[in-house]
């Protein structure tokens, strides 16, 4: 009786445990459409035909991820592969913040309240370089 039991917990935990992966997933990738990320990369690109299966692309690239993630799924190439895909995901990343604060107008009204207008591009490098300068120093510790 007692390892019938046990299974079933183990089984509704895993239910449990699938289902609030799925829902979180499923709101991240709304979010990440509803933000227009892809969207705007295919029309800057003037490849909006292709839309779908860019969307294709990030769905699988996070299903991919997990996979790896969850079950420690070694991958060959070892450091160069790691630093292509830590490349890509800091590109998405970068892209997914700056369409969040294009969204918000976070930006124009932060540089019109301190006038700093003139500088913007002074403003743009600088936060490019703090962010590579912080990522170099983030990871230039774990070498």
């Amino acid at each position: 009786m007692w390892i019938v039991t046990a299974w079933a917990e183990q089984i509704l935990l895993a239910v449990i445990g699938l289902s609030g992966g799925v829902a979180v997933a499923a709101g991240l990738f709304a979010f990440i459409v509803e933000l227009g990320v892809v969207a705007d990369f295919a029309d800057r690109t003037h490849t909006a035909e292709h839309i779908m299966f860019y969307e294709d692309c990030v769905a699988l690239g996070g299903i991919l991820g997990n996979l790896v993630y969850v079950f420690r799924i070694s991958l060959p190439l070892g450091t160069p592969l790691l630093a292509v895909i830590g490349l890509f995901s800091g590109i998405f990343a970068g892209c997914w913040a700056m369409a969040l604060a294009e969204i918000l107008n976070v930006f124009p009204v932060f540089m019109r309240r301190i006038k700093i207008v003139r500088y913007v591009s002074v403003f743009v490098v600088s936060m490019a370089l703090g962010k590579g300068l912080g990522a170099l120093l983030f990871f230039g510790q774990r070498w």
